[in-house]
């Protein structure tokens, strides 16, 4: 047995160092390359990188672009319900709807009751049409939480709790609920540290009942904006991603993301596609199975939720990490037949949308290393004294000059749509600095991304549940989400 342990370790190791080396590996020898490789060839592959960049630069604004009419009607829809209510929703009218808060215990044991209770008592949905699924696994009892949620289910009949025995995954506590005998003709799905907007089923009722949509993914905002310095980046990048690339994907290309919360599924699709635990990002591979399946997936800025951002560096890379890897995975699943198919009503923009999403999302990160690595041994080798020599560092460089500027007014545009549209707790200037950082942001999102494609190739497969802290009391999330 001691053998056997001593080679368990070293496999361990081993799978885990892997990553890293075939990395810096790829880093040193993208480096070295480009001082040995004669002016001529590095001038032909600046032109080709800087070219590639902009490109991707312009794609970038036509989806922001792309964003202005969604969130401007958004905000027409919420200002009139304000004052009308949803006079055709009534009880009868309102589909029965299943909430399934999906927990893993021992992270999100501080906060499980609180989101209990506000999902039973602030959601505005009839009683007799809303029933709260608390579906979660534990690999230790967690006590007193656990009598607690058993004592709050006797107290409600429309709250069930359940244990999920030998899960280890999200997906394992998704699976087990479809197992279970349900009455919700549409199917919510929440982690636990998510407040949705008490509105926000309304509008999930009334876009289902227009009969157009089998997935509705809603916009997910940051509330614990204040604390730290990681949670206002992610703040800032969440109202930038879901704020406004995601309305302007849904709008260019004609489908939408379930992004593993605050999501709403026609049960019986779900029931039927499931969720797959050996996938990382098991809502990016329900998401390419239903657009595969021809299932029609929107996506509604007016189905706000509210959740927790990691609170520290370590959380957030852990989170992301399984993010980037979880991508690679649906990307070599999936890529062929999305091609094949396309997104339902849409032939070519949703090919052409899928097509971005998936593989030139994940050779693009190539490029964008690449390019990195030439300007670095370029500046390293001719260091430059004055202007001049930087100006005569690179050959064109007065049309690299020009390529700099369009993306600077590209950032610049985005910011602005951003802050335009950004969510209730985000502060202007944290979209402001996350605008200024973004070239440094994504050129580590380039190298975690290359770090987790190695991961990929060396079949790393560990789990890791992104750490829930316990936020400062937030009485006032309610009054507020209300006028968002």
């Amino acid at each position: 047995m001691g053998l056997v342990k001593k080679l368990e370790t070293i496999s361990a190791f081993i799978s885990e160092w892997t990553p890293i080396a075939l990395l810096s590996t790829y880093l040193v020898f993208s480096f070295f390359l480009y001082i040995i490789l004669p002016l001529e060839v590095t001038t032909i592959l600046w032109y080709i990188f800087i070219t590639t960049q902009t490109f991707v630069t312009l794609a970038v604004v036509s989806e922001a672009v792309q964003s202005i009419r969604p969130n401007v009607l958004a905000r027409r829809a919420r200002r009139k319900a304000a004052k009308e209510g949803f006079p055709d929703l009534d009880e009868k009218n309102c589909p029965p709807i299943d909430i399934v808060l999906v927990a893993y215990l021992p992270n999100e044991k501080d906060i499980i009751i609180r989101q209990m209770r506000y999902a039973l008592r602030e959601v505005d949905y009839p009683s007799s049409r809303l029933f709260l699924n608390v579906i979660y696994n534990t690999p230790r009892p967690i006590e007193p939480v656990e009598s607690e949620m058993k004592e709050m289910e006797a107290q409600y009949p429309n709250l069930r709790v359940v244990k999920v025995e030998n899960s280890t995954s999200k997906a394992d506590n998704i699976n087990h609920f479809l197992t279970l005998e349900s009455k919700g003709k549409i199917t919510a799905i929440f982690d636990t540290d998510h407040y949705p907007h008490q509105q926000t089923l309304r509008w999930v009722a009334r876009r289902f009942n227009q009969g157009d949509v089998d997935i509705v993914q809603g916009r997910c905002c940051i509330y614990n904006y204040a604390e730290s310095w990681v949670t206002k980046l992610v703040s800032a990048e969440f109202d930038t991603i879901y704020g406004v690339f995601h309305p302007g994907r849904a709008n260019l290309h004609g489908f939408g993301l379930f992004g593993g919360s605050n999501g709403y599924w026609n049960s019986s699709l779900l029931k039927t596609l499931g969720m797959q635990k050996h996938m990382l990002t098991e809502d990016i591979d329900s998401t390419l199975r239903a657009i595969t399946s021809g299932a029609r997936i929107a996506y509604d800025l007016k189905c706000i939720s509210y959740e927790t951002a990691p609170e520290t560096l370590q959380a957030l890379l852990k989170q992301r990490l399984r993010w980037a890897q979880g991508w690679t995975q649906v990307t070599l699943r999936h890529f062929v037949p999305a091609m094949r198919r396309g997104a339902y009503g849409s032939y070519y923009r949703s090919r052409l949308g899928l097509f971005f999403l998936l593989a030139f999302r994940e050779i693009y990160f190539y490029f964008l290393s690449q390019l990195s690595c030439l300007l670095l041994s370029n500046l390293i080798t001719h260091v430059p004294t004055s202007w001049s020599m930087l100006y005569d560092s690179f050959q064109g460089f007065k049309i690299s000059v020009w390529l700099l500027a369009l993306n600077l007014v590209s950032i610049a545009v985005i910011t602005c749509i951003t802050i335009r549209n950004r969510s209730t707790f985000t502060n202007p200037s944290a979209i402001v600095a996350f605008g200024f950082i973004s070239v440094i942001y994504f050129s580590i999102v380039t190298v975690t991304s290359i770090f987790c494609h190695a991961r990929e190739l060396v079949a790393y497969s560990k789990w890791n549940p992104t750490t829930r802290s316990a936020p400062k009391p937030k009485p006032t999330v309610a009054a507020e989400t209300a006028e968002a």
